[in-house]
């Protein structure tokens, strides 16, 4: 939470008699905008002073000889591996990190000047899988988040580096990520992180089926795993971040069932897995899912699981399904909103309801009306349903609040 929200509610509270004013002027105290805005100042440094080096050895790095070129790296990396331990000796805990992360990001930039220099052939990204490693292991090292975003970046970035260069998906930066990421996270239970680390895996699972050429379906195994993990947590912010990424991708694959599905162009090959061992697997997620649910009390959010009905196993209606899910799920979301006056998740299901209706709209009508009046019409669909739902939100907050009383 920042400050800003703390002085906002803290009257509140005194008000209530939950704090005196005391307690309330002591806790503003601990959330100093001013030190998290210098904390991070190291940081910026760090990523400037880094590119600075980066591009000055780049422009010069013909004319240096090459005994002095490896000498360089080795030097330039060991001293900012020093000095970032030496800061944090010193308890200067940011700019250490900050020194360690620029030491991390010369350890690459050498792999990459090494394999030059002595114009090594890379075929496979071994290097970098090496390079992630590193950023790893200096993660649990330093216990940081800074170097564990690095290190997450490194092996994002590799994998798709691996797949659009190579044409082959590295299995082993996918296990070093995830067993050693991942367990970082689940130890941490940090939002940014879990949210970094899902978004990562998602994308990591997309680039293999992409690579592998497999059926597209295969892509929610792996992605309703994570979700799956994100209901055995107990901090709910951390599961929230766990599993929101996959449901986002499963609404926006129903999204596209809906818009672009025809049965008569489209390749079943390309999409449906084998049923028996596709929906299985969903089945058995599913189980392991409610049972951790119904272990956090949290049994009615099975409900979410809607957006992965394998409609599109059937012969006839999907886009209608599809559809029908769509609008299922945004209720869902803006219910347990309601019901736990949470408003971000009442936002967020308002955007998904509105989501839904425009792309209702936009099946319905796209084929047989004028394209003006469609984005016309459409608008003011649109402004309608903002303005409604804003409207019914405020009123159900208000007597939320007048029911405290």
């Amino acid at each position: 939470m920042s400050r800003k929200w703390v002085e906002k509610e803290g009257p509140r509270w005194v008000e209530k008699e939950i704090i005196t004013r005391e307690q309330y002027e002591q806790i503003v105290g601990l959330y100093d905008d001013g030190k998290h805005a210098i904390g991070i100042l190291p940081l910026l440094g760090s990523v400037l002073l880094g590119l600075g080096i980066l591009s000055f050895v780049a422009a010069n790095w013909q004319d240096i000889p090459q005994l002095l070129r490896l000498s360089m790296i080795i030097v330039i990396m060991t001293a900012f591996y020093t000095g970032g331990e030496w800061f944090l000796r010193k308890g200067q805990d940011k700019l250490g990190i900050a020194l360690t992360a620029l030491g991390l990001v010369s350890f690459g930039g050498g792999i990459v000047l090494v394999g030059q220099m002595f114009h090594l052939v890379a075929y496979d990204i071994t290097s970098f899988t090496v390079w992630g490693l590193a950023g790893t292991l200096l993660t649990y090292m330093y216990r940081s988040r800074f170097l564990y975003l690095i290190s997450l970046l490194i092996f994002t970035v590799a994998q798709w580096y691996s797949t659009e260069q190579f044409h082959q998906y590295s299995y082993a930066a996918l296990a070093i990520m995830a067993i050693g990421l991942g367990y970082f996270t689940w130890q941490r239970q940090n939002t940014l992180l879990t949210w970094c680390f899902s978004l990562s895996f998602v994308l990591q699972c997309m680039m293999l089926i992409v690579d592998k050429d497999w059926a597209f379906l295969w892509f929610f195994i792996p992605v309703m795993a994570l979700y799956t993990a994100g209901d055995w947590i107990k901090d709910r912010s951390t599961g929230y971040a766990l599993q929101t990424v996959p449901l986002i991708a499963a609404y926006i694959f129903a999204i596209v069932m809906v818009l672009m599905w025809d049965e008569r162009t489209s390749s079943l090959d390309k999409l449906l897995a084998m049923p028996a061992a596709y929906i299985g697997g969903l089945v058995l997620l599913l189980a392991v899912s409610v049972a951790g649910k119904l272990k956090q009390q949290r049994g009615s959010s099975a409900f979410e699981w809607i957006l992965l009905a394998p409609f599109v196993y059937l012969s006839a209606g999907i886009e209608v399904l599809y559809l029908l899910a769509l609008f299922f799920f945004s209720f869902y979301v803006l219910w347990r909103g309601y019901i736990e006056q949470w408003r971000f998740k009442i936002n967020f299901g308002t955007l998904l309801f509105i989501c839904s209706t425009m792309v209702a709209y936009g099946k319905l009508t796209w084929d047989f009306m004028d394209k003006s009046l469609f984005f016309i019409l459409g608008g003011l669909l649109l402004l309608t349903l903002s303005w409604f739902l804003n409207r019914r939100k405020k009123q159900i907050l208000a007597d939320a609040k007048g029911g405290e009383h």
